[in-house]
């Protein structure tokens, strides 16, 4: 029993020092950290974390609901590529095709309405925000100066594009499983604008393509400095209500009435992800609107002209948006850390959206191997 006494003491002890700790270091984001992943058996939170956060909506307007093709609910996945989806834990698996839906298949109670969230392919929602700033002169150009918004940025030769294709020379770390790394901090924290701030340019800008979650913080910021309005708001007016979304879209907040978490955490469903993907496909435009500029959108999916760390050209990144060459067929897409994706086939007029719990990380020429999957499915189904 004395055993048992101390045994506890210590772990009291310990306990205090570590909240202490979190206090003293401000890393007090480490509690919200672990109640949301270890604490729950998980290394990392789900895909449903809406109500976790702080959230600003993304008002629609009128409802453009889309059209469903002849083939709709005729067609079927084998029992091979359905395999994979499963073990993957897909949640959503959408096709569009004409500008209309072909496929369309949930699992796991989820449905045509169920919001999850988007993880990084909130940087390609941000890039096309930035794409509306520059068509309202917001923002001068991608050569425009971070520093004319952010003055912490002042004489760093940082520039807007440097922040879309990720090139930026800030010491950020990607690190996803250090609870006391940069996007453990960005996530589980109450106040990016700060955090930000600790963070220096300390390498070239333009260089070198390394993909770093902070630089689209950095890019959310110079979008409600430079348009004077939550960057919610701007993708309300400018994207959400102008493609039709049908149901509101919610982004994370550092904070109540806080910056969004422009990295990531934007919530919707796959139908809505979908009209992301036709407006891509439609080079920017809806019905007579354009959107986002013509060469702003060719930009955009054609490759930054950087380097990889081992010295080769980037072969996979434009501005936000990833770019792969696959079967014959130039690809792009928006893309996520639990499988989400927001595939663009223009060869086949194609949209392909995958919304789930699990991604494969292997990398076959810097795409993540699940990628090849979702798409080959897709293209099966269309055969």
């Amino acid at each position: 029993m004395k055993r048992f006494f101390t045994f506890l003491k210590w772990i009291f002890i310990i306990s205090i020092l570590f909240v202490g700790h979190a206090y003293i270091t401000g890393n007090t984001h480490i509690f919200k950290t672990l109640r949301s992943t270890i604490l729950k058996g998980k290394m990392g939170p789900s895909v449903d974390t809406r109500k976790m956060f702080n959230t600003r909506k993304v008002n629609i307007g009128t409802p453009q609901p889309w059209l469903e093709d002849s083939l709709f609910g005729k067609l079927h996945f084998s029992d091979a590529d359905n395999n994979q989806l499963n073990k993957y834990q897909t949640l959503a698996f959408l096709i569009a095709k004409h500008g209309k839906i072909v496929h369309e298949e949930y699992w796991a109670g989820y449905n045509s309405a169920s919001s999850t969230n988007s993880w990084s392919m909130a940087k390609s929602i941000l890039s096309l925000l930035t794409g509306c700033a520059i068509k309202e002169g917001k923002i001068k150009s991608v050569e425009q100066e971070v520093g004319d918004f952010l003055p912490e940025y002042k004489k760093t030769g940082l520039k807007i594009k440097h922040l879309l294709t990720m090139s930026s020379g800030i010491n950020f770390k990607e690190q996803y499983i250090n609870p006391y790394g940069y996007t453990a901090k960005a996530l589980y924290g109450n106040d990016l604008a700060s955090l930000n701030k600790k963070y220096r340019v300390n390498n070239i800008p333009g260089k070198h393509f390394i993909y770093l979650s902070g630089n689209s913080q950095v890019l959310s910021f110079v979008l409600h400095k430079a348009t004077g309005k939550t960057v919610s708001e701007y993708a309300s007016e400018k994207i959400w209500r102008k493609i039709g979304a049908e149901h509101p879209a919610y982004w994370s907040l550092d904070k109540v009435k806080g910056d969004e978490k422009g990295f990531c955490c934007f919530h919707s469903n796959a139908r809505d992800f979908a009209k992301i993907g036709q407006l891509m496909l439609q080079k920017g435009v809806w019905g007579t609107d354009t959107i986002i500029p013509y060469f702003y959108y060719k930009k955009s999916i054609s490759l930054a002209p950087t380097l990889l760390l081992d010295g080769k050209p980037n072969n996979q990144y434009g501005y936000s948006w990833w770019i792969v060459k696959y079967r014959g067929m130039d690809i792009f897409y928006a893309r996520g850390i639990d499988g989400q994706y927001i595939i663009d086939i223009p060869a086949k007029d194609m949209v392909v959206v995958r919304l789930g719990r699990k991604r494969n990380d292997t990398k076959i020429n810097g795409h993540p191997k699940d990628f090849y999957i979702y798409t080959d499915a897709a293209l099966a189904l269309m055969k």
